[in-house]
């Protein structure tokens, strides 16, 4: 059984590898390079990585500074994932503007994927280059990462964060699991607690999101500035049908800046909650 797409917690593949009784890898790859480029062995039982790049292809670390990734870090090399070989593809189809920015001249497929490569040559996926952004302080920030710890809690169906260069905090839209946020209002002892909708507006109820989220984000070793600061709780999924997902489910981060831009606006203006302004 092979697993690929987006990453799958070491728990789960334990489970279906005892569950099953049989060999579950998982891989790693983009549409770009046809799908694979990398896979676990069948006789690897170790896990928490995308095994070794496939015969067709090769693949390398090239440096982000700005991230602090460096192929000469210690004790394993960082960097953008970059994959050549025959399975690489020779452009996207009349966009030679798009072809440019993910091949090199060299014809290196830059995945905008940040990893790093252990002892066995095994490749990890760590973090992403792609929809990198600079808060006012000067610190980079790579959201879909903070995204994927935050949306394990059950208290979240989906969540987009958000920040720019002049502001020195980040800000997300939850939304929020419906029958979580419900069983939260009645445990808050909120009259409306069989409201979505009504819940999504209640100050307790917000305050109760960022409390979470800063649980999630203390285990997952978040840096300071990397903690959502405010929330707008959205009663509504986002889906390929408002144009807010693409047809394989990531969020289109610009639609979504453009969708919700008068929250975004709302909470900056607002600035931290319980936090006085000077």
């Amino acid at each position: 059984m092979l697993s690929g797409s987006a990453p799958i917690a070491t728990d789960v593949l334990a489970f279906l590898r005892v569950a099953f009784s049989c060999p579950v890898v998982e891989g790693y790859g983009q549409t770009e390079c046809v799908g694979g480029c990398c896979i676990q062995d069948l006789a690897d039982p170790t896990m928490g990585h995308v095994g070794k790049p496939l015969p067709c292809n090769d693949i390398k670390l090239v440096d982000i500074p700005d991230m602090n990734y460096l192929a000469s870090n210690k004790p394993y090399p960082q960097g953008e994932v970059c994959i050549k070989g025959a399975n690489v593809f020779s452009g996207y189809y009349k966009s030679a503007d798009k072809t440019a920015e993910a091949l090199d001249e060299h014809g290196w497929l830059h995945t905008g994927d940040v990893g790093q490569i252990d002892e066995l040559g095994n490749l990890k996926i760590i973090d992403r280059k792609k929809n990198l952004f600079k808060l006012a302080q000067g610190e980079y920030l790579a959201p879909e990462k903070l995204e994927q710890v935050l949306q394990t809690s059950p208290l979240i169906q989906q969540i987009y964060i958000h920040g720019d260069s002049f502001q020195s905090h980040i800000v997300a839209v939850v939304v929020p699991e419906p029958d979580a946020i419900k069983a939260l209002g009645k445990d808050l002892g909120l009259s409306n607690a069989d409201s979505v909708e009504a819940l999504c507006k209640e100050p307790k109820v917000k305050e109760a999101y960022l409390k979470e989220m800063s649980k999630y984000g203390k285990g997952a070793k978040f840096r300071g500035f990397e903690y959502v600061k405010n929330v707008y709780l959205h009663p509504t999924a986002m889906s390929v049908e408002n144009d807010l997902l693409t047809p394989t489910f990531k969020i289109k981060r610009p639609q979504a800046k453009k969708a919700f831009q008068e929250q975004l606006d709302a909470m900056y203006a607002e600035g931290i909650p319980g936090e006085k302004k000077e």
